[in-house]
């Protein structure tokens, strides 16, 4: 029984990107533990064949940091690209969450969501963080117009 509720549990979860890092740099020396850094991760749409996103974002380091407790900023730069054919892999809802990481112990996460402009054509992706009490204003924002993809 045991067994298959948690086959049931497992795919109900959203099917959710993960990220690649790309590359980063340091901002910040710390004496002890790793810098504060910019880190550039890359992640393809879960649901949108031929669309890839790159996030930049702050990762705070320090003994914190290293031991995974300290509470990262809530700033985020978003680019999303178009890489190959667009091909849909099942219905899209609007702000359906397509990439979610732990920005701080508990409480704090980034995410983005993926909203279809259908007047215009275009895959609208924005990423912002939240908190559980609180979440932040700070957000941002790319868009991919659905074009043919030349061979």
């Amino acid at each position: 029984m045991f067994k298959g509720l948690f086959a049931a549990a497992v795919l109900a979860l959203p099917l959710l990107a993960s990220a690649e890092e790309i590359g980063q740099v340091s901002t910040v020396f710390k004496f002890v533990g790793p810098n504060d850094r910019i880190v550039v991760e890359a992640f393809d749409d879960p649901k949108v064949e031929g669309v890839t996103c790159y996030l930049s974002r702050a990762k705070t380091g320090g003994l914190k940091g290293g031991l995974g407790l300290a509470e990262d900023r809530a700033e985020a730069s978003i680019a999303c690209r178009q890489v190959g054919p667009i091909q849909f892999k099942g219905e899209l809802k609007d702000g359906e969450e397509v990439f979610k990481e732990r920005t701080s112990l508990v409480f704090k996460t980034m995410q983005v969501v993926r909203f279809l402009d259908k007047k215009r054509n275009t895959l609208v992706y924005l990423v912002y963080s939240d908190r559980l009490i609180e979440g932040s204003p700070q957000n941002a924002v790319t868009a991919i117009p659905i074009l043919p993809w030349a061979k």
